[in-house]
């Protein structure tokens, strides 16, 4: 179970580190190639593609032990739970954004299912 978690998480970590790469690299034309960006939403989405960085080298930082970090894990599905949140506004306010944006939006809003798993792992760990 411990190692399926640990297994799941380093894949899907690849996603936000693939994004953030991209994102800082592209910034927010990216998502437009031709259209023109205010610079200050370009400036704004390449930061938050570099805090998708910091996302996964923290959760890199915690799948060896996985089961000793409930609390950082909370805190990181918190994060994308939130950020999902703001996409479901995004869609309410303006429509949906890009198929991937709708995709990642259903796996952030799914990311406290990780911590159902975890508290399985935890529970075993200490049992």
């Amino acid at each position: 179970m411990k190692l399926g978690l640990q297994i799941f998480l380093g894949l899907f970590s690849l996603v936000p580190l693939a994004f953030a790469v991209l994102g800082m690299a592209n910034g927010a034309a990216g998502l437009d190639p031709g259209g023109s960006v205010a610079a200050a939403v370009d400036n704004q989405f390449r930061y938050l593609s570099g805090m998708y960085v910091v996302v996964t080298l923290l959760l890199w930082s915690i799948i060896p032990e996985i089961e000793k970090h409930f609390r950082t894990a909370a805190i990181l599905c918190a994060a994308l739970f939130i950020g999902g949140i703001g996409r479901v506004i995004s869609q309410m306010a303006v429509g949906p954004g890009a198929s991937f944006q709708v995709s990642g939006m259903f796996i952030e809003l799914g990311s406290p299912l990780v911590l159902v798993w975890l508290w399985f792992v935890v529970k075993r760990a200490k049992g």
